[in-house]
């Protein structure tokens, strides 16, 4: 107790046990269609959000982007539009999809919405305790990855960035190459495959462009850039690194090829195939799928898979809709048609996946959706005519023609 002109102050000690802070409201934010969650993502100059789409019920990726940040990096702006066109021009399982994009011109800011996956392959195999994958998992990758440099090669793309943490794994375990920022769409008309620039990562370019080269094959650097990944997946390191870029590029110039003797001789012929300094005798992706070890059967042995942890299936958007729906407190007459639609369905959507929603191999939610249509109708058969109508306007959503 400290008096001060008369006035009598008490001060009471507080553990920090004792302070509660107030949970921060989640803010629901919408663009167009999708409803964002929390962010899954982040590069140079973009971050990526979990979205669901209102109408379908699928999870997506929305990929956002600030047009003036993009103008402070060189050739930031032409990369976006590069990679907007290549993706709407390809349709491949193992090629992330792009589905659409918006520009808001209020803020200013690119939104590309793209079929959502849960997890980065890079951060996979970080999760491991030896930083690999087992064989019969890295072969299971690769091959996938194999399959999505073979279409590319095919519509005359060179990637030009293929790393672990350019692919990703969705529900099914399918593999999805992305990123085509710094990819190059080859001439048609041209009979070889030169391209005279790559912006590539450092640790995944070939010789050829650590020395300097004024053109070079593009797809042979796709080629080496998958044989560093698959070593990546089988050792849990790096086959060249260094210091800097300058030691790195002076590593990766030489070229000498160490690879562990405990890899099976047919692994290590694919290795050395695909890491050839050698470009005329660097195996293509071709050369690569026909393979030995690649054509042959791996067994899973044991319990040693990488495994996806549970979370990351888990949606994040459901915490935002539960500030957009939930409406426990209102009496039916105080709410509009729309608001106790959105209530009642949030209340089924409660009761059957709690707080602790899971989209797994459908990677949507409209079986539930659907269902929640049918709850409404039995829960409130008095169910006036407008209401019933949104009712019916929701069945329709669920199941889109």
């Amino acid at each position: 107790m400290i008096e001060d002109d008369g006035i009598f102050l008490n001060f009471h000690r507080a553990d920090s046990i004792e302070i509660v802070y107030p949970n921060k409201q989640d803010k629901v934010k919408q663009i167009g269609r999708y409803i964002l969650g929390d962010k899954i993502g982040e590069g140079s100059y973009s971050k990526v959000k979990e979205a669901i789409d209102t109408v379908t019920l699928e999870r997506r990726a929305i990929k956002i982007m600030k047009r003036q940040r993009l103008k402070k990096i060189p050739n930031g702006e032409q990369n976006v539009k590069k990679e907007i066109e290549l993706l709407r021009r390809l349709d491949h399982r193992n090629i992330i999809k792009l589905i659409e994009n918006i520009y808001c011109d209020e803020k200013e800011k690119l939104y590309i919405v793209m079929e959502y996956c849960f997890i980065v392959i890079q951060e996979l195999i970080e999760s491991a305790p030896d930083k690999k994958f087992p064989i019969w998992q890295s072969h299971r990758y690769f091959t996938q990855i194999l399959d999505g440099l073979e279409y590319l090669h095919g519509q005359g793309i060179v990637h030009n960035d293929i790393k672990p943490s350019n692919l990703l794994i969705n529900t099914k375990e399918v593999v999805k190459i992305i990123d085509f920022g710094v990819s190059q769409l080859l001439d048609k008309y041209e009979e070889n495959d030169y391209c005279v620039h790559s912006q590539g990562t450092p640790a995944f370019q070939p010789p050829e462009i650590a020395q300097g080269q004024d053109k070079f094959h593009g797809f042979k650097v796709d080629c080496w850039a998958s044989g560093i990944t698959l070593f990546k997946f089988v050792t849990g390191y790096y086959p060249f690194e260094g210091e800097n870029v300058y030691i790195l590029f002076e590593n990766i110039s030489k070229a000498v090829l160490e690879i562990p003797a405990d890899l099976d001789d047919l692994l290590q012929s694919l290795l050395k195939g695909l890491l050839e300094r050698d470009v005329s005798k660097r195996l293509s992706i071709m050369e690569a799928k026909n393979h030995h070890w690649i054509r042959r059967t791996h067994p899973k042995f044991g319990n040693d898979e990488v495994k996806f942890n549970e979370k990351s299936q888990q949606t994040s958007v459901l915490q935002y809709i539960k500030g957009l729906y939930e409406q426990e407190d209102e009496e039916d007459d105080e709410l509009s048609d729309e608001a106790y639609l959105r209530r009642e369905f949030w209340r089924y959507t409660k009761l059957n996946i709690r707080n602790d929603l899971k989209i797994r191999s459908s990677n949507s939610i409209e079986s539930n959706a659907t269902d929640g249509c049918s709850f409404i109708n039995t829960r409130r058969p008095e169910l006036s005519q407008s209401k019933r109508s949104i009712v019916d306007n929701m069945k329709d959503r669920c199941n889109p023609s």
